[in-house]
């Protein structure tokens, strides 16, 4: 983090109490490079515990009085809020809600920095072939749904704010986030399946449940036969990144690619997990297609570098235990 303002500062994180929100909270007020941050979590329904240099704000974002008593005093925005396919919200909380955090923040004389974690949801990630890198200059691309269009919409404008009025912020763009046991569950036939594809769906309810009887993974392949590869970042990586750019000159204005040096090759996962693991592999024919989000420009400006690759990924969640308070749940669905 390279300090630029005097003084203590005040970060408002909103979506606090999500994957990310917790990650970096339980980073940075341990973090001695943030001790001059007293952090406020603008939340919803869920609550944080108590720490003294952690302040609790409920509210809705998409209400600008909620907005505006949540960043008042407020130095840095780091903003999470997002919501899935859940089309009756998507446009307040995504539209709405992140016009009012703007409206303020560039209206505030010491305002100082709005960070973004986007998603490639915005470049369609493997819905559509791309047959190069994807960088941050190739147009957007939003999937079918209101949630890709929601991440396309919050790009947008914020770009628009930096031309406008000059804001000083950068846009984090991460693939699906993993942390935990995610990456395991990702890979189950069952019901239980963590996101898509629903495996279970896709090879018919009497496939699937034989396939998890027998332990067995997905070996997901594109419409030629051949195995997809896709696209995650680990939540501490990406922790790592928004760390870093809080206050960094470099990241002034930027939109960066945050996610691991290399997609995950089913291919190759499945090949692993059968020499590790004992695991049978169930080829799994999709419409997606292979992808590769290119991180060099965040390595580049901020010299980040994120230290999950494949294997760490999968020993991570295979080995991750959760506790009897720690119960697997799924907040959007979707």
């Amino acid at each position: 983090m390279k300090r630029t303002g005097e003084g203590r500062g005040r970060m408002l994180v909103t979506g606090a109490a999500g994957k990310v929100g917790q990650a970096f909270l339980g980073r940075a007020l341990h973090d001695p490079a943030f001790d001059r941050f007293v952090f406020r979590a603008f939340t919803h329904r869920r609550a944080l515990e108590a720490h003294d240099r952690l302040e609790c704000v409920q509210g809705s974002i998409q209400n600008r009085d909620d907005v505006n008593r949540a960043l008042d005093g407020v130095t840095h925005v780091l903003h999470l809020a997002t919501s899935k396919e859940t089309p009756d919200d998507v446009m307040d909380v995504a539209v709405k809600g992140m016009f009012w955090l703007l409206e303020a923040c560039r209206s505030s004389p010491g305002f100082e920095q709005f960070l973004l974690v986007g998603g490639d949801a915005g470049v369609g990630h493997f819905f559509y072939p791309h047959p190069v890198p994807v960088v941050e200059t190739q147009p957007h691309s939003a999937y079918p749904g209101c949630y890709a269009l929601s991440k396309v919409l919050e790009e947008v404008m914020l770009q628009q704010y930096f031309v406008q009025y000059g804001l000083n912020g950068c846009c984090l763009r991460a693939p699906w986030i993993m942390e935990k046991d995610d990456f395991r569950f990702q890979l189950s036939f069952g019901p239980d399946v963590f996101g898509g594809p629903r495996w279970c769906d896709l090879v018919g309810a009497e496939a699937a449940a034989a396939h998890v009887a027998s332990g067995a993974v997905p070996v997901m392949l594109d419409e030629a036969g051949v195995p997809v590869q896709r696209n995650f970042v680990h939540v501490d990586d990406l922790v790592d990144a928004i760390c870093i750019a809080v206050d960094h000159p470099r990241a002034r204005q930027q939109l960066m690619n945050i996610a691991m040096d290399e997609p995950v090759d089913y291919g190759v996962l499945g090949d692993y997990l059968a020499r590790t693991r004992g695991v049978p592999l169930v080829p799994v024919r999709t419409t997606y297609h292979s992808t590769w989000l290119d991180n060099t420009k965040a390595r580049f400006l901020l010299g980040w570098r994120p230290k999950y690759d494949m294997a760490r990924l999968v020993e991570t969640a295979w080995s991750y235990r959760r506790a009897l308070d720690d119960p697997r749940q799924v907040w959007y669905p979707g």
